[in-house]
């Protein structure tokens, strides 16, 4: 009885033990690429997709909106993603690299809308844990 008793010890030990690593996500960013990691972040920020953002931003992350004058950082902004989960800008999206040198990236994003544009200038940076994104700069030219 006592073997019994020890044995079925052991195995709930040995499944929580084994359930405290899987509750570790891998993230699934770290190897992609400046420019993924971009049509990403346009992802979360154009179409509503909230699923990879705990991976994209970094923990010093800053958004800065000129045309306020305000500056978010990680938890507010993915708090904001989140409260608009799903929603679409109904705009056209294109983007450009204007840099990347070494472990630092600077790319533009354009959303075009019927009557305004607006500009994201991101800049990433390259850590172990593959790029994440920064900072973020909206302007409205």
């Amino acid at each position: 009885m006592k073997t019994t008793i020890t044995t079925i010890a052991t195995a709930f030990i040995m499944m929580t033990s084994l359930s405290s690593f899987a509750a570790n996500k891998i993230n699934p960013l770290k190897d992609l690429n400046s420019m993924r990691i971009i049509a990403t972040y346009l992802e979360a920020a154009t179409a509503g997709s909230i699923e990879f953002n705990k991976f994209l931003f970094s923990e010093d992350f800053e958004y800065r909106n000129t045309a306020n004058n305000v500056c978010y950082n990680k938890k507010i902004y993915t708090n904001f993603l989140k409260a608009n989960k799903g929603l679409k800008f109904n705009c056209e999206t294109t983007y450009e690299m204007l840099d990347e040198s070494g472990k630092a990236c600077v790319a533009k994003a354009t959303m075009k809308f019927d009557n305004f544009t607006r500009v994201d200038y991101i800049t990433l940076n390259h850590s172990q844990e593959g790029w994440k994104v920064s900072k973020v700069v909206t302007t409205y030219p």
